[in-house]
This record gives C-alpha cells, structure tokens and sequence, in this order.
C-alpha cells in the first residue's frame, strides 16, 4: 500500500481482533457506530551506553506527531449483521537525523533519514450471527500467540481474517489466517519475520500466520483456562497453554499468571531447527492503592524464544526493551504499582520494576547476564479544559554482558476526541 504524504484524513479503521463481546442484537449500521480521534506526540530516546550487537548506532532518538482515526459501524439488522471497521492514521516527524533514526517511530528511507511524514488506511469488514462474529482485512489481533503491541507511535496491523465465537458461557474461541503485516512504523504491507530471542530473522519471512486457540473462564471468572497453537509457516509452530487466577482475600487480592510455550519449526524450517520451551509465572498481591509482584521465567532448549517480528509477547518477565528470552535464560523479577487515587489524587500512577537474568547460552564460550531496571509515571488530567489529557514518563536503564547497554527515555502525551 503506497504512502499519503498529507492526508490527514488517514480514516484507516484497523478491525481490531480483541476478542469482545458481541451484543445479542444488531444495533444499525449508523445508530451503533462510534468514532474516535486520538493525538499521541512521542519522545523516544535511547542511548547505547556500550554497544556489543551487530549494530554500530550509538543513539537512537526522535520526535514524532501520531493521529489514530478508529471508526466503528454497528450491525445491519437481521439474522446475519453486517458491518464496516476502519482506521486511518498519521506520522508526522518533529525531529530526527540520519545517525539517530530506527527508533521504531518513523520510517528509514533509503538515503539513510526518517521519512517526514507516513499514513496508511486500513478497512476491515465484519459479519455477526448470534455471538459470532467473522471479521476480514485490516486487523489487530491480541493473543497470547500474537500480542498486540502498541508501543511506538502508531500500532501495527495485520491483515487478513479472524472468528470469535463466544456461543457456549465462559468459552471464547478464535481463529484466524493473517497473510501481511503493517509494522508500527509502516504505511505499506509485507510479508511477515520471525524473532529469535532479541535479533530480527531478516533474512526470510512467510505470508501466512494461523492461529487457533480458546479462553475458558469460570469459577465466577476468577479464573481462566487458555490454550492455543500458531503457526508462522515454514518458520515455526507454537503450542501455548495458560491459566490466571483471581482470589479475594480479606483486604487483599492475590493473583497468579501462568504460561508455557512449545516452540518448534514448521514446514520448509527457512530459520533451521528450532527448539525453545518457555516458563513464566507473575504472582501478584493487591492492597488499596498498592500491587506488589513477583516473577520467574525460564527458557529451555536450543534456541531462543521465537514470536512474529516485531511483537512483545505475554511472558511475564519481557518488557519492550529487554525480553529476557534468550537461549537457556533463566530470570526473576520484583515489581510494585501504586495508584495515587488511594491518596486522593486520581489519575495518577506509578510502576516501579526490576527484573535480573543469568544463565545465557551465549554460544561464545561465556555466561550470559542481563539486568533491568524501570520506571514508569502516568498521569491523566481529571477534569477542566485538559481533562483525559494523558501523560507518561518512561525510564529504563538495562545492562547485559553480551547485548547492547540501553538507557533510555520516553515521553508520551496523548489526548483522544470522542466523535461519535
């Protein structure tokens, strides 16, 4: 799909897969239709304070203006509703140069110097019967298989097909085939890459990525019970299962994330053969305005973690900057959240968290060690003229003996206009 160099009409609607309810009734195309604009200006920077990776760069760092326009229908009434999906979104650049690009924000041209602006409009259509709902073209999945990861200026998108079925309570069921993908930092659509670990495999790529998986929940929905199966095709095939558990107790809420990953290669093996097992557990305690966190993940077998380029993934101890997913890996983290609404002050919230890895089979002779440390500052305006105005303050300083160094530095202000 080519670029729109000043289209700020960029009404491209990425059908977005989150698997949601579907209401009992069609609504009307018009009269349940919902449109929204959201603002996002992005400050990315990270400084490579002693580079061991294949690249050079010694910084990366950039300014960027984003506009997401997600617009709804509802359904046409009758047995079968129809419906029409769309998003439109614009990159504007505020500031680069050519040796601080490939923040992720902007695209790189090929004289080596982020493009000024992109844009890209994506439809989806959309059938519903009963609490089914069959959805093609633009989409945006989020499953613990294929992530959505919206963490630079615009989200990514896929495209392709998608079925949630929730007919039985408590049952949620999906599928889908996705032939391309639109990066985060892309107008256009290619074919899909493979991750190992933290390295980028770009050296192949497959036009075909299936999934199929199910989410039960019961025991009053404090608990849910998933298990899945993706195949990125020729590359590699992946079995997941997954259990999160909810407890009241007294003042307190305790609550358990549990996950394991099956990794293997598929069809014509394009990256070779691929042997990964993945553990991780998040265990989390929560008390008024406090939520405190613990953490283990471990990878077994001959390889890293693999995941579609360039997803994060639900392990419980990966953050977007290191994944702790290396081959052989083994890491813990301790994380604490506080809510200032506790406080009286709403709309203010804080993350503080560390997370140490060892045990890396580095292939080098030596044991691999990582280390992260970050912490994260929201704020969201209550009321009067800026009210919903969203602030974020990110830090992160990460350290590793066989990856490259990172401190790095966020800063993101977003507003969203409810136009429908």
């Amino acid at each position: 799909m080519s670029k729109h160099p000043t289209t700020l009409c960029v009404f491209s609607l990425g059908v977005l897969s989150l698997p949601v309810a579907v209401q009992g009734a069609n609504d009307g195309f018009v009269d349940g239709a919902s449109a929204t604009l959201q603002a996002r200006n992005y400050y990315f920077s990270r400084d490579f304070s002693d580079i061991v990776g294949a690249n050079r760069q010694s910084k990366a760092e950039e300014w960027a203006q984003g506009f997401i326009l997600d617009f709804k229908s509802g359904y046409t009434p009758g047995v079968v509703g129809f419906g029409l999906d769309a998003q439109g979104l614009l990159g504007i650049k505020l500031d680069s140069s050519r040796d601080r690009v490939n923040t992720g924000l902007l695209p790189v041209r090929d004289n080596g110097e982020a493009a000024d602006e992109y844009s890209r409009l994506g439809v989806a259509l959309k059938a519903r019967y009963s609490q089914t709902e069959l959805r093609v073209g633009e989409l945006q999945p989020n499953l613990p298989v294929l992530t959505f990861s919206d963490i630079r200026l615009l989200p990514p998108s896929y495209q392709g097909a998608s079925l949630v079925s929730r007919e039985i309570e408590g049952l949620a069921l999906q599928g889908g085939h996705l032939r391309s993908t639109s990066l985060r930092n892309e107008a256009g659509d290619d074919k899909l890459q493979a991750m190992l670990g933290h390295v980028p495999q770009r050296q192949v790529s497959s036009d075909a990525f299936n999934y199929l998986g199910a989410d039960y929940a019961f025991n009053d929905k404090r608990t849910t019970a998933s298990l899945w199966y993706a195949q990125l095709e020729d590359i590699y095939n992946q079995r997941f299962a997954g259990l999160k558990h909810s407890e009241p107790l007294g003042a307190w809420t305790l609550g358990a994330n549990l996950g394991y990953f099956d990794s293997q290669e598929d069809g014509d093996k394009l990256l070779g053969d691929i042997d990964n097992q993945a553990f991780y557990s998040l265990i989390s305690a929560k008390h008024g305005g406090h939520t405190f966190y613990v953490g283990y993940q471990a990878m077994f077998g001959d390889n890293p973690f693999p995941r579609v380029f360039a997803n994060v993934t639900p392990l419980g101890n990966e953050v977007p900057t290191y994944e702790f997913a290396y081959t052989d890996e083994r890491s813990w983290q301790a994380r604490y959240d506080y809510d200032f609404a506790a406080l009286g002050i709403p709309g203010l919230t804080t993350t503080v968290r560390y997370i140490r890895g060892n045990n890396v089979d580095t292939g080098r002779g030596f044991e691999g060690k990582d280390r992260e440390r970050d912490l994260d500052i929201g704020y969201v305006v209550q009321s009067g003229t800026l009210k919903g105005l969203g602030v974020r303050l990110r830090n992160v300083e990460a350290r590793s003996n066989y990856r490259s160094d990172i401190d790095e530095n966020r800063v993101i202000l977003s507003y969203t206009w409810t136009l429908l």
